[in-house]
């Protein structure tokens, strides 16, 4: 980490909240019996040999609480769009009528909504490695400016102390959004 000492703690701050952020993002795309766009949106579609985002290719809409219609800008785009949200493997089949693909969202069983909470833990566990991680080297920042007499043993002390309350904060907020998709995810 390669940051000047008096805007260590915003760094490490900006770091875990994108982290955060990177989870939720994460989590919208996990399966709960309702369809959403945030299941599809992010799917590599093929387009002319360049990988885009599906969202840049089509529109995505929710017009049933188990229904997503995706209408492509391009009609030609429509097979690839196709074969894009098979290969995905969200464990949605995709129908077509040649002006638009209709994704009806299955109801979820109860093994499914367990596979997928298991998934929603690993996610969660990942956030918190990376929360650690860059507390691990703000930390190591702070020591270096210490040993480089940039600042006092008070001073890193209080900036080790700030640190790890940052770390908790966000690991609380990780375990909060991981309770709250569980909960999502086993309510029917």
């Amino acid at each position: 980490m390669n940051v000047a000492i008096g805007t260590l703690l915003e760094h490490v701050e900006e770091h875990m909240m994108k982290t955060v952020e990177h989870m939720q993002t994460d989590f919208a795309a996990v399966r709960t019996g309702k369809a959403s766009p945030a299941l599809v949106e992010n799917v590599m579609v093929d387009y002319y040999g360049t990988p885009t985002r599906l969202r840049e290719l089509a529109g995505v809409t929710t017009p049933e609480a188990k229904l997503l219609v995706i209408q492509p800008w391009d009609p030609s785009s429509m097979s690839a769009v196709e074969k894009a949200i098979i290969a995905a493997n969200i464990g949605i089949s995709p129908v077509s009528d040649g002006r638009v693909i209709r994704l009806p969202v299955p109801e979820l069983s109860e093994e499914r909504r367990a596979a997928f909470a298991k998934q929603v833990k690993s996610r969660a566990e990942e956030a918190r490695i990376a929360i650690r991680n860059v507390r691990r080297d703000g930390n190591e920042a702070a020591k270096k400016a210490q040993k480089n007499s940039e600042i006092t043993e008070d001073d890193l002390k209080q900036m080790l102390e700030d640190v790890q309350k940052l770390t908790d904060d966000y690991i609380k907020e990780v375990d909060d959004v991981l309770v709250k998709k569980e909960k999502e995810l086993m309510s029917i």
